[in-house]
């Protein structure tokens, strides 16, 4: 069973930065991909970043792309999203997941039903 822990989470001014991280921890070596979800009261989960754990390749909605970026340090078993140009509707709990298939598909990253493993997530809120 894979265990992730999310930090990083906190209060910052529109226009900031953040960076969340994520620590996976238990047989991390059958991940195949690990992506970021968010989600604010009253909505729903949201798909935010993934990335492939061998090869790196990412994958990010429109919403996000150009001010967010997920990368990953596979010795530390750690994934990391660094938050730019911060927006107050960026406001959510973040969550980092984890799959162990492979996707058939782009499409698959962005479906919550991919993933098999879960952190507790963090809160991020934005002040405008």
């Amino acid at each position: 069973q894979v265990q992730l822990v999310e930090s990083g989470g906190g209060l910052v001014q529109a226009g900031g930065s953040l960076r969340l991280s994520c620590a996976a921890s238990g047989p991390t070596f059958s991940m195949i991909a690990m992506g970021w979800f968010r989600q604010a009261p009253g909505k729903e989960r949201e798909f935010v970043a993934a990335i492939s754990w061998k090869g790196g390749s990412t994958n990010y909605p429109d919403s996000v792309k150009g001010r967010f970026t997920i990368s990953r340090d596979n010795a530390k078993n750690t994934v990391y999203l660094q938050m730019n140009s911060l927006k107050p509707e960026d406001t959510a709990v973040y969550s980092c997941a984890a799959s162990d298939r492979t996707p058939l598909g782009i499409a698959w990253y962005y479906t919550t039903a991919y993933y098999k493993y879960w952190g507790q997530g963090t809160q991020v809120t934005v002040s405008s």
